[in-house]
């Protein structure tokens, strides 16, 4: 069975040995007074932005020791029968971060710490300290740390719900050991949709500027020009020249207020999977709309189901706020709580009207439960293999040839060993247009596309 193995990149290049933390180091304090030797004219607000967040930014340096399988390449090319001696080797990471709350909580990027074994953070005065890894978010690609130290410069943090196109902003990383590191631009747009660079997954709703940010400051605060936290930088383009992307801090506080509370995003549920309207699917539905999220699923008991939405609607606002497309609504209700309710203006049969939405806590079989209703697949534990366990006749997966023995190795670009990963991954992909299965029969791995749609 085909196993893929993630290696962790040496993006920024092999580090020094990680020195062990100091007891007689000072501990991190704030940010000392401009001298007053400095003119008025030169204490631009860029500078004092810059002079007042550094204490709190920091360098996240890490360390992964992988294991791979060396195979051979004229007998077992693709290593489908297991062969070869496994070798382990050491890759090294720098990234930026920054110190969330005083007592220790430290936020910086999920693919800067992805695969790490070690983790330490370096603070602007040189201090080291060993970090422990409390959570991630891969959709969003943040991830939270936390350091056994007190009385920590935190970051001021702000919001991103009254961002202005064209205002000043101010990147700011810690990187390849580079203390205080500062770039200035305008912020660009909103609500950006930029896929990985792996092209696995894609981040909705990003922050665009043009401030330089590259893989050393990713993970770093982005500033407005009165120096509170609008978002987290993120380097995912690399092809771009001036153009950068930073995560909202409106919906990063939702992620990390999760993660602390819980050690994993607690996502609300509204049981709604969307598509985009397109003109084609507008004209068949007789819609005169150009643009929403039509629904195309809706599960049954699930809060959409309770509200009395239907397949077909389509949501042009969710709480006042213009929807345009699937990506639009996941991002609008991306930061809801279980039990909050939320409004939803629909369109149906050419009336709008308004539908009050009260978001729950998914079930705890819904990924199996999807696979069922959307492919026609039931599952069992085998040998630390997920194994099609029955095909419902004329299924979608019966129609691509599905039968009882394949192996479900992968869903949406990550590994499964079980049912319960498996699980897992589908309900973190329940509003997803497709499921993407990894499928294993014989030495052959096949990709299935299954639309989520009805």
């Amino acid at each position: 069975m085909l196993r893929t193995f993630i290696a962790l990149s040496l993006m920024f290049g092999c580090g020094k040995p990680i020195a062990e933390s100091q007891t007689t180091q000072p501990r991190v304090a704030a940010a000392n007074p401009i001298p007053a030797t400095v003119s008025a004219s030169r204490r631009t607000p860029i500078v004092v932005v810059a002079h007042n967040v550094l204490p709190s930014v920091v360098n996240i340096q890490t360390e992964a020791t992988m294991r791979r399988r060396a195979v051979d390449p004229f007998f077992d090319p693709f290593g489908f029968f297991g062969g070869g001696r496994e070798r382990s080797y050491t890759s090294q990471s720098l990234g930026s971060g920054f110190v969330w709350s005083s007592d220790g909580i430290i936020v910086t990027n999920h693919h800067v710490v992805e695969s790490a074994s070690r983790i330490t953070v370096n603070f602007n005065g040189g201090r080291q300290l060993p970090a422990k890894l409390i959570g991630v978010d891969p959709d969003s690609d943040l991830a939270v740390l936390r350091v056994d130290e007190k009385g920590l410069a935190a970051a001021p943090i702000g919001t991103s719900s009254d961002l202005m196109i064209g205002e000043s902003v101010v990147a700011v990383g810690n990187p390849f050991g580079l203390s205080g590191t500062v770039t200035t631009g305008v912020l660009s747009a909103l609500g950006r949709s930029v896929p990985s660079q792996d092209q696995t997954r894609t981040f909705t709703d990003f922050i665009q500027t043009d401030a330089s940010i590259n893989p050393g400051n990713s993970g770093g605060p982005l500033l407005n020009i009165e120096g509170k936290v609008i978002g987290i930088n993120v380097a995912i383009y690399a092809q771009a020249q001036g153009i950068g992307f930073a995560i909202p801090v409106d919906r990063a506080k939702k992620v990390i207020e999760d993660i602390l509370r819980y050690g994993k995003v607690h996502a609300a549920w509204i049981g709604a999977v969307t598509a985009t309207l397109t003109p084609e699917e507008a004209k068949r539905l007789g819609h005169n709309l150009q643009r929403g999220a039509v629904i195309v699923r809706i599960f049954e008991g699930s809060p959409a189901d309770t509200a009395g939405l239907r397949g077909g609607d389509v949501i042009t606002e969710v709480a006042g706020r213009p929807i345009d497309s699937r990506e639009a609504f996941s991002t609008a209700t991306a930061t809801l709580k279980s039990g909050q309710n939320v409004a939803l203006t629909i369109n149906r049969e050419g009336a709008a009207r308004t539908i009050n939405v009260r978001a729950g806590d998914p079930p705890g079989d819904l990924g199996l439960r999807i696979l069922a209703e959307v492919a026609g697949i039931r599952v069992a534990d085998e040998r630390r293999s997920v194994v099609v366990d029955d095909v419902v006749g004329r299924s979608r997966a019966a129609e691509v040839g599905l039968q009882p023995g394949d192996l479900i190795v992968g869903v949406n670009g990550a590994e499964v060993n079980n049912t319960r990963e498996l699980n897992s991954q589908l309900i973190a992909g329940a509003e997803r247009s497709s499921i993407v299965l990894s499928v294993a029969r014989g030495r052959y791995v096949y990709n299935l596309t299954f639309p989520m749609g009805v």
